[in-house]
């Protein structure tokens, strides 16, 4: 069972692990909207956490009294089926890295970020954390997912061997404004975002979508996610994973629908059924995450609205590659 840690010094310091990217920088601003006054980013441009001794000197440097690791090597299917061998190797070394270090560092309370994608491709839904590890995983991003279960397990020792206070969180599809909108490494909302908002740009009467549009997903509001992510820090203490998703999902094809009507756009959609799928359904069982008493507070209408509009402002006109 887990017991409920000690409430966090809102004057220690907090490490970030990828601090730049789309979770990174939403738990950064959380973190200091909450009252903490010392929080610090690790950027991919300061430290390469692939290098275990500047990972291992940095995090010494910092002493922190918390660690977060929202630090991966992420992209979409077309990205993950491409570089399998990048997704293993780079998300292994980045956790190890960062574990190794915050251990000799004696970091009293880690929270590592893994993803849905570690439970077997025809899982029970919704997926309960007794999921892990019981069925073949999806192929498309299989080799992602043995190092993020790597890395729950890695917790999983840590806590079993030396009796460290670090937790597992394991986050739907995460979306919202900061997100990647790169043509081919973005994830699928990004991705139709960008997609239907040059077709309107440039006046485009029809967009090609990957698959058939029946798998259902679940997606959770990064600023939603950054609010569980340290209500389970003060609240959660167990070696299990815990799941944060919002306990509703849609089809591929009313997601698509929504984004299309968010940006405006009328014309035909069109499925390339030769494209991939993924996994059929990937809807999470909160009820553990629930059971703490957090909730999400963004609904998709809201958050993809907000993210529309960020993707207007900020990427479009001004780096059209999208990150």
């Amino acid at each position: 069972m887990s017991v409920t840690p000690p409430a966090l010094d809102r004057s220690a310091t907090v490490l970030v692990a990828g601090s730049s990217g789309l979770v990174g920088s939403a738990l950064v601003r959380r973190l200091e909207a909450e009252g903490f006054t010392s929080v610090v980013g690790i950027h991919s441009t300061d430290v390469d956490l692939t290098d275990a001794r500047a990972t291992l000197d940095h995090v010494a440097s910092v002493r922190p009294a918390v660690l977060i690791d929202a630090a991966a090597r992420v992209g979409g299917i077309a990205a993950n089926a491409a570089e399998p061998v990048e997704f293993l190797t780079d998300n292994l070394r980045i956790q190890t890295n960062l574990f190794t270090a915050a251990h000799a560092a004696d970091v009293d309370r880690l929270l590592f970020l893994g993803s849905s994608c570690i439970y077997p491709k025809h899982s029970p839904q919704p997926i309960p954390e007794s999921a892990l590890l019981t069925g073949e995983l999806e192929e498309t991003n299989d080799a992602y997912a043995i190092a993020k279960i790597a890395g729950v397990i890695a917790v999983r020792s840590y806590r079993r061997q030396y009796g460290r206070r670090w937790i597992s969180v394991m986050p739907t599809n995460v979306y919202g404004p900061g997100d990647t909108f790169h043509p081919t490494r973005s994830h699928v909302l990004p991705a139709l975002i960008r997609r239907f908002h040059e077709a309107v740009t440039a006046g485009t009467e029809e967009v090609v979508v990957w698959g058939t549009g029946t798998p259902r997903r679940e997606f959770i509001h990064v600023d939603d996610l950054a609010s569980a992510c340290l209500h389970l820090l003060e609240r959660y203490d167990d070696p299990s994973p815990v799941n944060v998703g919002v306990g509703e999902d849609l089809t591929v094809a009313e997601l698509v629908a929504l984004v299309a009507e968010t940006v405006g756009f009328t014309g035909r959609i069109v499925w390339d059924r030769s494209r991939p799928d993924g996994t059929p359904r990937k809807l999470l069982d909160v009820s553990r995450l629930l059971a703490t008493g957090w909730k999400p507070r963004i609904g998709l209408a809201e958050g993809v609205r907000s993210t529309v509009r960020w993707y207007a402002e900020n990427v479009s006109p001004r780096n059209p590659d999208g990150g």
